[in-house]
């Protein structure tokens, strides 16, 4: 039997509060036996809700995150172009156009075997973007030569968008295709074609009480008078962590499970 490689990813990662708890998870896991060999997590809302500054690109890299997705938020905070760059983990959605700041794929090297990390923003009440759908017939034959799982993080609105797309990667031997951008886990995990790994959406990591992450009172005035009302973060002290758990055999890059993690802290509890 080919070895396996376990994969965890985590989804949108909201403010301070969902730093927080994706510290503490992953701090839990290490002073175990941390099972997993890579680790993946979305970060463009990691910086107060909107984009991640460097600080927090130094600070969640320091806890063991392999690779940060991204998305069309990953622009908000204007440092980013001052190390987006520069950074070796970071990759923003591969079809933006030509000659963006950044990358939109990169492969990585886990334990003798070769991780390729893509990601894509969505089309359907999205601002226009080149087509993923093209990039991958003409890219994944390529990567794959050099990566044998590939694992995409689809950023999109539409829910027949994203399953339709994992529909399509699964025919080209994508490992996983992982949806984000709405923040709700939703309860559809599978695995396609019997090849590839999915979810319409891995959830995110923030306040449990909040309304995506951020505060009820702003997003209820910006919703009930359809004026521009400013979103700050949540900060009530229940916190939730949405993640997908997967193993991939490590020769193929043929998805054997896919597992939903939904993990609640309190942290009333620990400064009371």
């Amino acid at each position: 039997m080919n070895e396996l490689i376990k994969v965890l990813f985590i989804g949108d990662i909201v403010g301070r509060p969902g730093r927080n708890i994706v510290k503490d998870y992953l701090g839990v896991l290490n002073a175990s036996d941390n099972p997993y060999d890579f680790i993946i997590a979305n970060v463009e809302n990691a910086s107060h809700g909107f984009g991640l500054t460097e600080k927090n690109h130094n600070e969640l890299s320091e806890i063991g995150i392999n690779c940060f997705t991204s998305g069309n938020h990953i622009w908000d905070k204007k440092d980013i172009y001052s190390y987006i760059n520069d950074s070796d983990k970071l990759i923003r959605p591969w079809n933006y156009p030509k000659g963006t700041y950044g990358v939109g794929y990169r492969i990585f090297d886990i334990k003798g075997t070769k991780i390729a990390v893509m990601n894509f923003l969505g089309r359907t009440f999205m601002n226009p973007v080149d087509s993923p759908w093209e990039i991958i017939e003409k890219e994944i034959e390529n990567i794959k030569q050099s990566a044998p799982i590939v694992i995409v993080d689809f950023h999109a609105e539409a829910t027949a968008e994203k399953i339709c797309f994992g529909r399509f990667c699964s025919e080209h031997k994508i490992s996983a295709v992982l949806g984000t951008h709405t923040h709700v886990q939703t309860a559809d995990e599978k695995i396609i074609n019997d090849y590839t790994a999915y979810i319409t959406d891995a959830g995110f990591c923030g306040a449990y009480n909040s309304i995506i992450g951020m505060g009820y009172e702003g997003s209820l005035k910006r919703l009930v008078t359809s004026i521009p009302e400013r979103f700050d973060i949540d900060d009530s002290p229940v916190v939730e962590l949405n993640a997908v758990s997967m193993n991939f055999d490590a020769v193929s890059g043929q998805a054997q499970s896919i597992e939903r993690i939904h993990f609640i802290k309190d942290y009333s509890e620990v400064t009371a």
